[in-house]
């Protein structure tokens, strides 16, 4: 496997968390911002670290070809939300207008909130199983490799749907379900 990938990934981990801890410790608009803009380039280093993985499990094309569209969704829809949630709504909020709590991320039930979990459940999810299949291999390592791809495809899913059918809950926590997967799988 590609070092630099391997310790990009395990950099942009190491520095998510920080930014995580960060906010929940300060609660400051500056520790906000860097989390979600954390939380944009993560996509994309996920993307990067999965191709380097499909290569190394010789994943077939048309499964890595599937999982880089759903990564490429999922790069693409927590982007809007970030961005649009950053540069729009926060502003807006600043500025003392009234946003309406559908419209805020970290709300649930919010449009950001739903594109967010959209990507990193549903269609990080279906990248996951992508990455795993076919599961046979003759090598122990590539074989138990494929398992965790599965298993990671499979929390993110099953937070996705936690999401839609525990509505009363804020959704952080079901959000933990579907990072803990892919997080795992990068470090």
């Amino acid at each position: 496997m590609n070092k630099r990938i391997h310790s990009i990934g395990i950099i942009t981990v190491i520095v998510y968390f920080i930014s995580v801890a960060a906010f929940l410790i300060a609660k400051a608009d500056a520790a906000l911002t860097i989390w979600e803009l954390m939380t944009v380039i993560s996509g994309p280093v996920v993307l990067l670290v999965l191709l380097e993985l499909s290569h190394f499990l010789s994943t077939p094309a048309l499964y890595r070809s599937a999982m880089s569209a759903f990564m490429a969704c999922t790069c693409t829809l927590t982007g809007v939300a970030h961005i649009v949630n950053i540069s729009v709504t926060r502003r807006l909020i600043k500025e003392g207008l009234a946003v309406p709590l559908y419209f805020q991320i970290g709300q649930w039930p919010s449009v950001e909130m739903a594109a967010d979990y959209l990507a990193w459940g549903f269609f990080m999810g279906l990248a996951f199983i992508c990455l795993s299949l076919p599961i046979t291999s003759a090598e122990k390592s590539t074989r138990n490799l494929k398992l965790i791809s599965l298993i990671n495809g499979i929390l993110c899913l099953t937070g996705f749907i936690g999401a839609y059918l525990l509505m009363k809950t804020s959704g952080i926590w079901l959000q933990w379900g579907m990072e803990l997967g892919w997080w795992g799988c990068v470090g």
